[in-house]
C-alpha cells in the first residue's frame, strides 16, 4: 500500500449527530479520522445497509478509501446499484474482532474490537479518468505497482461496472483493547483468564 494512494487532507474529525454518536461505553469511541481511515486500509470489507421496500437490507461489499472518499463497485444495472444511484441514506460499517477476551465467569466473557459505522450517500463516477483512478488505487493498494502491469478496463468492462464514491464525514470508531474484567469474588476461582487471539 502506497501512501499515495489513501493519503487525505485529515484536518477535521468525523462529524456526529444523535444517530451516529456512540452512546455506550462513550470512553472507547473515537471520531478521529486517522484511526477510521487505518481500519477501513486494513479491512477493505464492509457492509452497506439501506432500507429497500420498506425493509431493512445489508449487504458485504469491498470497500476502498482514496483520501477523504470511500469507493463501492457492484454490477452497473443491478439491484445495489440502483439504489446508490437513489442518493438513498446509506448506513456503512466495517468491523473486526482481534482477540477473544476469557474470564473467571461466563457472563464477563468480552471480546477486543475495533468498528466503524459511517453514514453518506454515493455518488455516481463516471468520468474515465476518475474510475481508472479509483481502482489504481485499490489494486496497486492490495499489490504496489501492479495496476501498471495489468491490462486496464476496456469500455465494455466499464459499462458493467458501476463505481460510486461516498465522501467519508459522519460516523464513529469505538474499540475494545485489554484483559479481561472478572469480579474481584471470583479471582479464587481456579479458571484460566486473559485472551485469545481471534484469528489462526
Amino acid at each position: 500500500m502506497t501512501t499515495s494512494d489513501v493519503a487525505g487532507t485529515v484536518a477535521s474529525p468525523l462529524t456526529s449527530c444523535p444517530r451516529s454518536r456512540v452512546q455506550r461505553a462513550v470512553k472507547r469511541a473515537s471520531y478521529d479520522r486517522e484511526t477510521a481511515y487505518r481500519l477501513i486500509d486494513r479491512l477493505k470489507t464492509a457492509h452497506v445497509g439501506f432500507v429497500e421496500d420498506g425493509e431493512p437490507r445489508i449487504i458485504p461489499i469491498t470497500a476502498w478509501r482514496v483520501g477523504d472518499d470511500l469507493y463501492v463497485h457492484t454490477l452497473n444495472g443491478g439491484r445495489l446499484s440502483r439504489r446508490l444511484e437513489s442518493g438513498a441514506l446509506l448506513c456503512i460499517s466495517f468491523a473486526v474482532t482481534n482477540e477473544w477476551v476469557m474470564t473467571k465467569s461466563a457472563f464477563n466473557h468480552s471480546a477486543n474490537y475495533e468498528s466503524l459505522v459511517l453514514y453518506g450517500h454515493a455518488v455516481p463516477v463516471t468520468d474515465h479518468a476518475a474510475f481508472d483512478a479509483a481502482f489504481r488505487a485499490i489494486i496497486n493498494q492490495i499489490e504496489p505497482g501492479r495496476w501498471e502491469q495489468v491490462r486496464v478496463p476496456n469500455d465494455k468492462e466499464r459499462k458493467a461496472t458501476a463505481l460510486f464514491r461516498v465522501p467519508i464525514e459522519e460516523g464513529a470508531f469505538k474499540s475494545r483493547t485489554g484483559g479481561p474484567n472478572d469480579d474481584p469474588e471470583d479471582m479464587a476461582l481456579p479458571v484460566w483468564h486473559g485472551t485469545l487471539p481471534a484469528r489462526g
